[in-house]
Parts: structure tokens; C-alpha cells; sequence
């Protein structure tokens, strides 16, 4: 009977260190006092593609894309909800201001979009990346 126990616990033991591996993701923390939108640009298999608007509280985060990272750089554009401006940069991709996923970076206006300037974000071709929003704003908003 106690040969039998000893066995239960090992088993429980490997199970234990056989369990699931650490979620690979792609988070943005919100490190400022406002909520924020959050737009993503990436390349992956089908080509360039640009997704918003996440809104992340003040002081959260929250995982852009769940899974393994499969590119080196990614781009944000984010804005501030509560006081307005933006952090932005020179790589331009199409937004829009309801919900999207567009596919294509090109000829954003002609297909009825808008031209925004995301920042580049370098994960050095890790699996699991974590982008932090503070610091000063691109853009100010009202004061």
C-alpha cells in the first residue's frame, strides 16, 4: 500500500512539472493615469496588417496577440482617451476610428482609410514581448 502512495505522488509530481508552458504573447502595459487605444501593426504570413482599438486602463495590461511571436518588429499607435495626444512614429499604416483589421499598408486614403505613424517596437526575434506606455506623448492633447 505505501509502495502504491509513493508511486501516486511521483506521477502527481511529473504532471506537475509537465504543465502547460508559459504563455508567449504580445503585451502592452498601460504605465500612465489615463486608458489608452492601442493599434497594431505587424507582417506575418499573408502579408502587412494593421488591428485596433484595444483599450487598455491606466495602470493594466493586456495581451495584442496571444501565442508565439512569429515577427521581429511590430508597430503601435496608441492614444490617450482621458487627455488627449498620441504616441506614434514614422512607420505609416492605415487606421480607421471604429474597430478595424486592415490587410495592406498601401494607398491607405484611396481605400478609405486613414494614413497614421505607428513606432517601431524590436522584440529581437524573441517569442514573448511586453511593449510599456508612458513617457512623453507624440502628440499633445488639450491642456
Amino acid at each position: 500500500m505505501v509502495r502504491k502512495a509513493a508511486l501516486t505522488a511521483g506521477a502527481l509530481g511529473m504532471l506537475g512539472a509537465m504543465a502547460l508552458p508559459a504563455q508567449a504573447d504580445l503585451k502592452m502595459c498601460n504605465n500612465t493615469t489615463s486608458r489608452v487605444g492601442v493599434a497594431l501593426g505587424y507582417k506575418d504570413k499573408e502579408g502587412w496588417a494593421t488591428e485596433g482599438w484595444w483599450t487598455i486602463e491606466p495602470e493594466k495590461c493586456l495581451p495584442l496577440l496571444k501565442g508565439a511571436l512569429i515577427a521581429r518588429y511590430y508597430y503601435v499607435f496608441a492614444v490617450d482617451y482621458d487627455k488627449g495626444g498620441s504616441w506614434g512614429g514614422k512607420a505609416m499604416m492605415c487606421t480607421r476610428d471604429k474597430v478595424f483589421t486592415i490587410r495592406g499598408i498601401e494607398d491607405c486614403a484611396g481605400r478609405g482609410y486613414q494614413k497614421t505613424g505607428f513606432f517601431e517596437v524590436d522584440t529581437g526575434e524573441e517569442t514573448d514581448w511586453t511593449v510599456s506606455l508612458s513617457g512623453e506623448k507624440t502628440t499633445q492633447g488639450q491642456q
